[in-house]
C-alpha cells in the first residue's frame, strides 16, 4: 500500500516489512543523545510509532495518545521516531509532558526509515518518515503494523491497544 500526503501518493524508500519478518535493530539516539536499540529481540514487546515529525498537530497528538497509554502496558517498551533533531525531541517531551516512552531520531543515517522502508522518497516530505505504528513481540518478530493510508491522518489506536 502506498501511502499518500494530502491526496498525493508518495515513494517510499526500501521495501515496507511484513507481519512475520524480524525487526531489524536499529541503534537511534535518544532526546539527550544516548544511543538506544530498537527492533530485534529484547523480551519485551515494543511498539514503534512513526511520525514525520513532532512539530505538526497530528504527531503530537499520536505522540500524547501514546505517552497516555504506555504508562498502562506491561512487558512493553514504546517509541516514538521521527527525523526531528533530539534537542527539538527534548523541548517537545518537556513542554507537552512526555514521560512514559522513548523518543528516538533517525536523523544521523535514516537507516530505520531505509530498514524499515518507512522514508519518503519523494513529494515535499522527502526525507521524512511516514506515518506508520509497528508492534515487535519479544523474540523481535513483526506481529502488527500499520502505514497510515494519509499521512496527516492518525493511527488506529483501538487496533494496537486490543493487542494488550
Amino acid at each position: 500500500m502506498k501511502p499518500t500526503f494530502q491526496g498525493n501518493p508518495v515513494s517510499l524508500a526500501g521495501n515496507i516489512l511484513n507481519i512475520g519478518d524480524s525487526a531489524p535493530e536499529i541503534t537511534l539516539p535518544s532526546k539527550d543523545l544516548s544511543d538506544v536499540k530498537v527492533g530485534g529481540a529484547s523480551g519485551k514487546y515494543q511498539i514503534i510509532n512513526v511520525v514525520p515529525s513532532l512539530d505538526t498537530g497530528v504527531c503530537a497528538m499520536q505522540t500524547k495518545k501514546f505517552n497516555t497509554e504506555a504508562a498502562k502496558l506491561q512487558n512493553a517498551q514504546v517509541f516514538v521516531i521521527s527525523m526531528d533533531l533530539p534537542f527539538a525531541q527534548g523541548r517537545f517531551c518537556s513542554t507537552e509532558g512526555i514521560e512514559n516512552l522513548s523518543v528516538l531520531s533517525d536523523f544521523r543515517s535514516k537507516e530505520f526509515g531505509k530498514k524499515y522502508g518507512l522514508l519518503i522518497d519523494d513529494s515535499a516530505l522527502r526525507g521524512l518518515l511516514t506515518r506508520a505504528v509497528i508492534i515487535v513481540d519479544p523474540q523481535g518478530k513483526i506481529i502488527y503494523q500499520e502505514v497510515v493510508s494519509e499521512i496527516t491522518t492518525e493511527p488506529n489506536y483501538q487496533a494496537v491497544l486490543d493487542l494488550f
